[in-house]
């Protein structure tokens, strides 16, 4: 048994932080996503009226996923809301 105030091979039990994953590859392309073809969410819509209301463009209801995040990110652009 190791006595309390022992430091020696301390660092054995010590678990290294959790890094996050490397930024390079963040986002993929809207057509590989899997789920791309189903119909934009809720929080989607809602974010795209509110642009477009902004951009004065029009927000097609039967939008996929991915054309949401595609129009998402061309909105931001065109309103200055994009990062």
């Amino acid at each position: 048994m190791r006595a309390m105030g022992n430091r020696e091979n301390m660092s054995d039990n010590i678990t290294p932080a959790t890094t996050p994953a490397p930024r390079e590859n963040a986002e993929k392309d809207t057509s590989q996503w899997v789920t791309g073809h189903e119909p934009m969410t809720g929080p989607q819509r809602s974010y795209l009226q509110t642009l477009a209301q902004e951009a004065g463009a029009e927000v097609p209801e039967d939008a996929t996923k991915a054309q949401a995040s595609e129009l998402i990110d061309d909105l931001q652009q065109r309103t200055g809301r994009g990062a």
